[in-house]
């Protein structure tokens, strides 16, 4: 998966699933996508929390691009999370984690950033599989050959893949030609109840669900699935240009 700014539960949901998880830094960076942003619930309503990068081209992988350097962006995430969550009953928990990484200005580029955020979340959650970031193992390929390289040279028997890949993955054919089984996460993330929400609103940040759930509670809910829709669908019908 792509190096994620505060993700959705799914994407935990993934890495509980799996032995290795994959970082993808060498993968193109997007302008206004989930690798610079994700939704919180402000007042009833999902609104984006951003980080801002430097402007260095366009034609640059995600590993490479840098976030702003003043610490205005960051001081303004932590008391965002902080005035959005004051009545929620585990906010204090939540920040304890994710804001010393955020407030830490050595970490300049967006993907190392967006790496140590899941990292400290997912040893919350206490997901144990082992990381590797991409641009570490020298694959080369496109589509779904690149990702059956990166399972071939980490030693795997077989890929999870969110339901979102599942078109292409099965049209390109290249699992089905190599000795690595193609399977699907299945993840629907259940309703819980939201502060200030007339209905439930799914797919936030898992900032969200720590905020209302709480450690505990979080780690369990990452690894269950609930009824309806898929998460990976519900997750890409959010407009991603609001």
């Amino acid at each position: 998966m792509q190096p994620t700014y505060l993700p959705w539960a799914g994407y935990f949901h993934l890495m509980a699933s799996v032995d290795v998880f994959v970082v993808l830094d060498d993968v193109q960076f997007e302008k206004s996508s989930w690798q610079s942003r994700n939704r919180i619930l402000v007042r009833g309503a999902p609104a984006w929390l951003t980080v801002p990068v430097k402007r260095q081209g366009l034609a640059r992988h995600v590993g490479e691009v840098e976030v702003q350097d003043d610490e205005a962006w960051r001081k303004r995430h932590i008391q965002t999370l902080a005035q959005t969550y004051a009545q929620h009953p585990h906010v204090h928990a939540a920040l304890e984690v994710i804001g010393p990484v955020l407030e830490n200005g050595a970490v300049t580029l967006l993907a190392e950033l967006n790496r140590r955020l899941i990292a400290t979340l997912a040893a919350g959650l206490e997901i144990s599989a082992r990381v590797v970031r991409s641009s570490e193992l020298g694959v080369t390929g496109a589509r779904s050959e690149r990702l059956v390289r990166i399972c071939e040279s980490l030693g795997c028997d077989e890929y999870l893949s969110p339901q979102g890949s599942r078109e292409y993955l099965e049209a390109d054919g290249d699992f089905a030609r190599s000795g690595v089984r193609l399977a699907f996460q299945e993840y629907a993330p259940a309703p819980y109840a939201q502060r200030g929400a007339m209905e439930f609103v799914s797919s936030l940040s898992i900032v969200d669900v720590l905020c209302h759930l709480g450690w505990e509670q979080t780690s369990r809910y990452v690894r269950a699935s609930g009824a309806g829709q898929t998460a990976r669908e519900d997750w890409e019908a959010v407009d991603g240009t609001a």
